[in-house]
């Protein structure tokens, strides 16, 4: 395997025929952060993301790697 793949941080939007249960039914291995309603916040791999897109199984809005994100959170606690 070459590098390690990079892990966003991403908003998941179920397309307009799922539902967020259908998406963690899915054996997708999801770091899931947050449940709501209509979405979820989940760590996952790229790979992963592009594949729901693919498929059409949910809309997927990266908001950062983990690794800006966590800098992010750190950055805000003032340390």
């Amino acid at each position: 395997m070459a590098g390690a793949e990079r892990t966003w941080i991403a908003r998941l939007t179920p397309a307009a025929d799922g539902s967020v249960s259908a998406l963690l039914d899915l054996p997708l291995g999801l770091d899931v952060w947050e449940r709501h309603p209509s979405s979820l916040l989940v760590a996952a791999p790229e790979g992963v993301l592009a594949d729901l897109e693919r498929r059409g199984l949910a809309r997927v809005d990266r908001w950062a790697t983990r690794e800006e994100y966590e800098a992010r959170m750190h950055d805000a606690d003032g340390r």
